[in-house]
């Protein structure tokens, strides 16, 4: 390539990082590492009204978190290129809007917002579909102007399209895209009455100041595209190269919204819930993107390597939740003992005072859960169900604990444990036993009673395992409550 690569994430803080977002700065990190470039992240921050306390920051460390660590942004800024937040830019975009309107490419609109809404219902009371802006402000006068001045308005600027013009690129993913101006749904505003840019104007002059050479980006964005390109041929200026990943859907084939509440979708969230980077990432990576095998778990270095932009989906990419846990559980059976311990802690002191056990008696416990947990919060509920179980609500479990052969049960086997000095599995294995032997009961009617008394649930690990956790004296306690 002739340029250096320079691609951008420039997520607007209006939220925290989600699960679309992280997959266009993955791929546009991907990209960039695979050709010796450069990542920016940039902040579009001119909705200031929907801005969030925090959603930058948090944004950016969950990138860190998922191994994207940009070249460039706020906290590591290049002096070539900064400064690197839109509102901290507003100079540099009057600067070029105005350029417009001197090379007649541009000019003040005055319209107030009523305005054009009554403008617009005339169009499509007239029977127009497609309604767009007028023009009525394109050839104003002196005296028209002074007297908007003199009542106070502050005018927009609008760009002017070139009438019955094409706008044709090469897609990176779609191949040869074309539009006319008269689908860009008029002249559209650029820089608002307030000195705010907006986003088609903005994005294009800290693109072109940026230097940046490429920009892979969801495809709810193509139809900006071509005002994009509209106002790098007015400035003069070469346009980047697009490409536009195709949208994630749920497992119902519809769009991913942020409404739905089927599927946790910010990194927040699975951070919270346990779930590791690696995975996310490695999920994230085969979201619209299929390398050349058949292989599915990749370290960074390895989907760098892989990488081929060529290889980006065209057709809808399905968010798989049964995949993503699968993903996540084999990720988990690999952390060493060490890692595991780190990981799993912040999870089990939500049930457990880890401060009265050792790391190797919190590893012992933990270690018992780790072939089994699609994610570090899974851990939560059979551990609370021993450390603090609920009430039995089930009346057909209700009788079983209360029957008479589950009692004699619970009293055989605390008299068979009482006097041990150690519980370790051989002497429990002995104890039922000798309470099988003594009562003439197995089995189901043995074990179960003993599993709903001391947790008030039918299943999970061994119960050789759940008497070692609570030890002797609670045992004890629950089965003579």
């Amino acid at each position: 390539m002739e340029n250096k690569v320079r691609v951008r994430y420039a997520p607007s803080p209006t939220g925290f990082l989600h699960i679309g977002g992280a997959r266009s700065a993955l791929f546009n990190y991907l990209f960039a590492k695979k050709y010796n470039g450069d990542l920016v992240f940039r902040v579009e921050d001119t909705d200031i009204e929907r801005n969030v306390a925090g959603g930058e920051e948090s944004q950016y460390n969950d990138l860190k978190w998922l191994g994207i660590i940009p070249d460039e942004s706020p906290y590591e800024p290049n002096e070539k290129y900064g400064p690197y937040r839109q509102m901290e830019r507003l100079d540099l975009y009057r600067k070029y809007a105005e350029q417009l309107v001197k090379q007649g490419d541009a000019y003040y609109c005055y319209c107030t917002s009523e305005e054009l809404e009554e403008r617009k219902e005339a169009q499509l009371l007239a029977g127009v579909k497609a309604t767009k802006y007028d023009r009525k402000c394109i050839n104003l006068t002196e005296e028209q102007i002074k007297k908007y001045q003199e009542e106070g308005r502050k005018p927009c600027i609008r760009i002017r399209l070139k009438d019955n013009h094409t706008i044709t690129f090469n897609d990176l993913v779609r191949g040869k895209v074309t539009f006319t101006c008269d689908d860009l749904g008029g002249d559209f505003v650029i820089v608002k009455s307030n000195g705010i840019p907006t986003y088609n104007f903005a994005v294009v002059v800290d693109d072109h100041l940026m230097d940046i050479t490429h920009v892979l980006r969801g495809e709810e964005h193509l139809s900006n595209t071509p005002k994009q390109i509209a106002i790098y041929e007015m400035l003069g200026w070469k346009a980047p190269e697009f490409g536009h990943m195709t949208i994630i859907v749920n497992e119902n084939g519809k769009k991913l919204s942020k409404r739905d509440n089927n599927i946790l979708q910010f990194m927040s969230q699975y951070r919270e819930l346990g779930y590791l980077s690696k995975a996310i990432f490695n999920f994230i990576l085969l979201l619209g993107w299929t390398p050349e095998d058949s292989k599915e778990l990749f370290t960074m270095k390895e989907a760098i390597e892989a990488f081929d932009p060529s290889r980006l989906s065209t057709s809808p990419s399905m968010f798989d939740q049964k995949r993503l846990i699968w993903m996540n559980s084999n990720y988990i059976k690999m952390l060493s003992d060490e890692e595991y311990l780190e990981f799993i802690k912040p999870h089990m002191a939500k049930v457990m005072d880890l401060s009265k056990l050792s790391d190797e008696q919190i590893l012992q416990i933990a270690s018992l859960y780790k072939e089994e947990l699609g994610y570090g919060a899974q851990i939560i509920e059979p551990l609370q169900s021993i450390v603090s179980p609920k009430e039995i609500e089930s009346e057909e479990e209700l009788a079983l604990v209360n029957s008479d052969t589950s009692k004699k049960v619970f009293e055989a086997f605390v008299n068979e444990i009482k006097d041990l000095e150690e519980i370790t599995k051989d002497n429990l294995k002995v104890a039922f036993k000798n309470v099988q032997t003594s009562l003439g009961v197995k089995g189901k009617d043995l074990y179960m009673p003993i599993r709903l008394k001391l947790t008030s649930v039918t299943h999970g690990i061994e119960l050789i395992n759940i008497i070692n956790i609570l030890g002797k004296e609670e045992v004890i306690n629950r089965l003579e409550k």
